[in-house]
């Protein structure tokens, strides 16, 4: 089993769900742990990345949030756990664009953003540590 650093990985995982499905990639060496980044709007990476990088069995496709549903069901959980009142409207939010900042501003109005915060990075982690264990990679803080 090969290890992966949750910090590197958390990083990646950022940068993948970032952007729009498929524009940021990342892919985890499942030989060294390594992170690879690649990314269809920017070809500033340094690094040199293996040729058979993208087709190779040897290398895992880091997932995108949505992959995850770590989107709207996230958001309306906690509304449903903190503000149970303000459900009807939040699920609203999410039928237009604009719905996180939206989102963001009634949390903030009403003293919740930063359990939000803590709410979604605690996801977060949970989501990249299943998805660890399913592809047989040890998750590892320093």
């Amino acid at each position: 089993m090969v290890a992966v650093r949750y910090d590197e990985l958390s990083l990646a995982f950022d940068f993948v769900s970032y952007a729009a499905t498929t524009e940021h990639n990342a892919y985890v060496s499942l030989d060294t742990g390594k992170i690879y980044w690649t990314s269809d709007s920017s070809d500033g990476f340094e690094e040199e990345l293996p040729d058979d990088l993208a087709s190779s069995d040897r290398y895992l496709a880091i997932p995108h949030k949505n992959e995850f549903n770590l989107g709207r069901r996230l958001a309306l959980r906690l509304v449903a756990q903190e503000l149970p009142a303000c459900y009807e409207q939040v699920e609203g939010f999410f039928r237009r664009q604009g719905a996180y900042a939206r989102f963001k501003d009634l949390l903030e109005r009403e003293g919740v953003l930063e359990r939000w915060y803590s709410f979604e990075a605690d996801a977060v982690e949970s989501a990249l540590r299943q998805w660890c264990a399913e592809n047989g990679l040890e998750l590892v803080r320093t």
